[in-house]
C-alpha cells in the first residue's frame, strides 16, 4: 500500500513528510532550494486550490499548509463533539470510544463522522433558502420539492435508529485492510426526523423499470474538482421502500448539523452508513444497479466466499454489502477499569441489521461459561437494543468481559471473522478488562 492511496488528512500528511505531502497535494515533487515545487504544475495547482495568484510564491517554503488551506479542514465544524477520536481531518473522520455510547439514543456530541469529500457551503451557512430536492430517473413524474414543501407535503416520521460504517472494526484485521482503522465506535442510535422514503418515490411514482436509487450529495470532492463526486451510493427500491427508511431533516430534535448532513439525508438504517448519503440533492431511480463513485469495484462490498489473509480478490469475485451483521457493544464499564467490588454491572447494546437481536450473552472466564443478559426489545425496528447483566467475580485479580448478540435468524457474533480486504463487517465479540481489587 502506498501513501497515495491512503485516505489522509492535511495535518497527518505535512507532519509525517512536509515534501511529500507537497508532492501529494500538489502534484510536483520540491526541488533542492525547498521552493522549487511553487513552479510551473505545483504554482498553478496551489494557485487553484486557492482561487487566486500568489504574488509572493518564490518566498513561500516548502512542506508549509498555506493558512488558507489549514482553517479549510473542517476542524471548526468538529469543536461540538464530546471525547470523540479523531482518525482524520480532511476529510473528517472520528468516532466514539464504547464508554461514551451508553445512552439508550446517542447524543449528537457523540455520534460518529463518515465522511467522504467536503462539507458543501449549504450546510456551513445552515441556509437552505435555495435547495431543492429532485426525485428523477424511472419515475412517472418528476418532483423538485424545497425544505418547507417536503416538511408540509409528506406526514413526518420521528424514529430511532441505528447507524454503523460498514469499516467500523477494521482496525483487528490482520494483515491490515487501507482505510480509516476504526475500533468499535463507528456506530450510532441518534433520533431522526423526516419523511418515509417510500412516501416520496410513492408520490413521483416508481416506473417497473426502477430496480434501483442512485444518492446524490452536495459535499465536494477532495482534490477541489467539481466534475468530480466523492460518493454517490444507492439501495435497491425494495429497501427505499421499506417504512423505516427516511428522508431526514433533523437528528435528536434539531436540524441537521452540517456534519451530520444538512439540510436533508437518507437514512436507511441496518445497511452500511454509506447507503444513507449526507447532504442529499437528488434522487435517481435507475434500471440497472447504480454505478456511482463507491459502488463498483471493491467499495462497500466483500468477497463471495471465504479467502485467506491476503488475498488478492477479482472485481468480479465480490458482492455488494447489504444488512449489517449482528453485534453488540459493552458501554459500562468503561475497559481497564479496577474496581473494589466482586460484583460488577454490565450494560451495553446490540443490533442485528435488518434482523432482530433474540438473545444477549456475557463470559467473564474466556468464553468457557456464558450468562444471559437481561435483554430489551428495542423501541422501533432497526433502533440497537438495550442489554443488563450481573457478575460476580470469585477472587480478586484480572478479568474479561466478552459479549455475544444472536439475532432472530440463529447468527451468533464470533470471536473471530474472516479476513477480507477491506477491512468490512468485523462483528467479532467486543471484550473489555477489568482488574477486581476486593
Amino acid at each position: 500500500m502506498t501513501d497515495d492511496k491512503k485516505e489522509r488528512g492535511l495535518y497527518e500528511l505535512y507532519a509525517d513528510d512536509p515534501e511529500r505531502a507537497d508532492y501529494l497535494v500538489f502534484g510536483r515533487r520540491a526541488h533542492s532550494d525547498r521552493r522549487g515545487f511553487l513552479k510551473g504544475a505545483g504554482l498553478g495547482a496551489m494557485g487553484a486550490m486557492l482561487g487566486m495568484a500568489i504574488p509572493f510564491h518564490r518566498n513561500f517554503p516548502s512542506g508549509l499548509i498555506p493558512a488558507a488551506m489549514a482553517e479549510d479542514t473542517e476542524i471548526g465544524l468538529f469543536s461540538g463533539k464530546d471525547g470523540l477520536t479523531l482518525l482524520n481531518d480532511r476529510p473528517i473522520n472520528a468516532e466514539t470510544p464504547a464508554h461514551l455510547l451508553d445512552d439508550a439514543v446517542t447524543p449528537t456530541s457523540r455520534h460518529f463522522v463518515r465522511n467522504n469529500g467536503v462539507v458543501p457551503d449549504i450546510a456551513r451557512s445552515m441556509d437552505a433558502s435555495d435547495w431543492k430536492l429532485t426525485i428523477d430517473g424511472e419515475v412517472e413524474k418528476v418532483l423538485e420539492l424545497s425544505l418547507d414543501e417536503l416538511k408540509s407535503k409528506f406526514k413526518p416520521v420521528t424514529l430511532k435508529l441505528q447507524l454503523e460504517c460498514g469499516g467500523n472494526g477494521r482496525a483487528a484485521f490482520n494483515p491490515p485492510a487501507k482505510g480509516n482503522q476504526w475500533t468499535v465506535g463507528a456506530i450510532g442510535n441518534a433520533e431522526w426526523t423526516g419523511v418515509r422514503y417510500a412516501d416520496l418515490l410513492k408520490a413521483a411514482g416508481v416506473k417497473p423499470s426502477a430496480i434501483y436509487t442512485a444518492h446524490h450529495g452536495l459535499d465536494g470532492h477532495l482534490s477541489g474538482d467539481p466534475s468530480k463526486t466523492p460518493i454517490s451510493r444507492g439501495v435497491p427500491i425494495s429497501k427505499a421502500m421499506d417504512p423505516h427508511s427516511i428522508i431526514a431533516y433533523a437528528m435528536n430534535g434539531e436540524p441537521l448539523p452540517a456534519l451530520h448532513g444538512f439540510p436533508v439525508r437518507t437514512i436507511c438504517p441496518g445497511w452500511p452508513g454509506s447507503t444513507s448519503q449526507k447532504w442529499l440533492s437528488r434522487i435517481q431511480l435507475r434500471d440497472i444497479v447504480h454505478d456511482g463513485p463507491k459502488m463498483t469495484g471493491s467499495s462497500y462490498r466483500v468477497p463471495k466466499f471465504p479467502v485467506a489473509p491476503g488475498t488478492h480478490v477479482a472485481d468480479e469475485d465480490y458482492q455488494i454489502i447489504e444488512s449489517m451483521p449482528v453485534k453488540s457493544l459493552i458501554t459500562t464499564p468503561q475497559t481497564n477499569q479496577t474496581i473494589k467490588t466482586r460484583t460488577l454491572k454490565v450494560h451495553g447494546h446490540a443490533w442485528a441489521g435488518d434482523n432482530v437481536v433474540k438473545r444477549m450473552d456475557i463470559s467473564y472466564d474466556f468464553g468457557v461459561t456464558w450468562v444471559q443478559a437481561d435483554l430489551k426489545a428495542p423501541p422501533n425496528p432497526y433502533s440497537w437494543q438495550e442489554w443488563y447483566a450481573e457478575v460476580t467475580f470469585p477472587t480478586r485479580g484480572y478479568y474479561e468481559i466478552w459479549a455475544r448478540a444472536t439475532d432472530d435468524k440463529g447468527n451468533m457474533q464470533p470471536f473471530a471473522v474472516n479476513w477480507n480486504p477491506k477491512g468490512y463487517l468485523n462483528n467479532s465479540m467486543h471484550r473489555i478488562a477489568v482488574v477486581v481489587d476486593a
